[in-house]
């Protein structure tokens, strides 16, 4: 999970370019305007993301196994990963926008 983690961040931060083009940050249905833009820097939240919820996902994998078993840490384990991707998923598409506005 944490390899996997290190590598979707090496990945978001090699494709993060600088520019004065702003990034697409959330969408809401609510306002005037639905998309919502924010300075390029705002994708290095994804890394963070990434890196945090890998440490944060282990820590509590090893205490489940601790404390409930084998199969409540793997699960856990997995939900991490499947974090993880949804995570590196979204910052792709943000990162895809980039391109198209």
């Amino acid at each position: 999970m944490i390899l996997l983690a290190v590598v979707a961040s090496l990945i978001i931060g090699l494709t993060i370019h600088s520019s004065e083009r702003q990034l697409v940050s959330h969408y809401s249905a609510f306002g005037i305007t639905h998309f919502y833009f924010d300075k390029w820097y705002y994708a290095y939240v994804f890394i963070a993301f990434e890196l945090i919820v890998a440490t944060l996902h282990s820590i509590i994998s090893v205490k489940l196994l601790l404390t409930k078993g084998r199969p409540m840490a793997i699960m856990f384990a997995w939900f991490g990963v499947a974090i993880i991707l949804v995570g590196y998923a979204t910052a792709s598409t943000i990162l895809g926008l980039q391109t198209l506005l």
